[in-house]
């Protein structure tokens, strides 16, 4: 009966099948032929006779390449990669999968970034931004002396150690002074560092979890409860030492004083 059955669902649906198919061929040839308008996309490349137009056109598409790459610029060049770095190795500590989420922790370490880049942003506003938008100082002074203060902050969260590797592999003189190293080796020397100091640091934070994690896995092993995962039992001893001990004001006025 049961085969039986199936048998006849199947016969009645592709009898459906059947019937959909001969009621889309019967449809007018002109209904299914009907024309599909597209839009036309077309690129001009035309000549100018006036070279300042098509320099300003250039300057557009350097201001847009540049705000498209201004996530990076800001993760590369600010102290964005350490708080993260860190702000992550504190999650995994504490074993709590997803939470804080990564929106809270990437807001979190933004307005961070801003609050210790904030000297080096008012510096370039008064030296930079302002006397450009007045028209006091040309585009490429006002880039010079925008890149002064940021170079400064690098340099100085920036290793020695790090600095002569990327002058050796480039093969570059080394400069007389702090002031005559290039961006392109300043800024890779910088995240390098930034990821040391934030291993560095995440490894502190990391280390009295570990212990505790130990410690509750040798009592459990100790009471023959083998079979229960020591993070369910010691997790929420985590959150209760991390929150005792108000580690959030800790964590992130370490790291902001971290930045010297």
């Amino acid at each position: 009966m049961a085969l039986r059955r199936r048998l006849v669902r199947a016969l009645v649906a592709l009898a459906l099948l059947l019937t959909v198919c001969a009621g889309v061929l019967a449809l007018p040839a002109v209904a299914l032929a009907a024309p599909v308008e597209l839009p036309r996309i077309t690129l001009d490349m035309g000549r100018e006779d006036e070279p300042g137009k098509v320099v300003g056109a250039l300057k557009l598409l350097l201001l847009l390449t540049i705000l498209a790459l201004a996530p990076t610029i800001l993760i590369t060049m600010s102290a964005f990669t350490r708080i993260i770095v860190v702000f992550f190795f504190l999650r995994q500590a504490l074993g709590t999968q997803q939470t804080p989420p990564n929106t809270v922790l990437i807001g979190l370490a933004l307005f961070l970034t801003f609050f210790i880049m904030k000297p080096a942003l008012t510096e370039i506003n008064d030296r930079a931004l302002q006397p450009y938008l007045n028209d006091e100082i040309a585009q490429e002074e006002a880039l010079d002396a925008a890149a002064g203060p940021i170079k400064a902050f690098m340099l100085r969260q920036t290793r020695e150690a790090d600095l002569a590797t990327f002058y050796s592999i480039s093969n570059t003189p080394k400069p007389k002074a702090a002031g005559d190293v290039p961006l392109h080796l300043a800024v890779p020397a910088f995240i390098t560092s930034e990821l040391k100091t934030a291993f560095q640091i995440g490894f502190l934070v990391y280390l009295p979890f570990l212990i505790l994690d130990m410690v509750i896995a040798s009592v459990l092993m100790s009471m023959g409860m083998m079979m229960l995962p020591p993070i369910i039992i010691s997790l929420p001893f985590k959150i209760m030492l991390f929150v005792l001990m108000d580690g959030w004001s800790l964590l992130v006025g370490s790291l902001v004083k971290s930045f010297h």
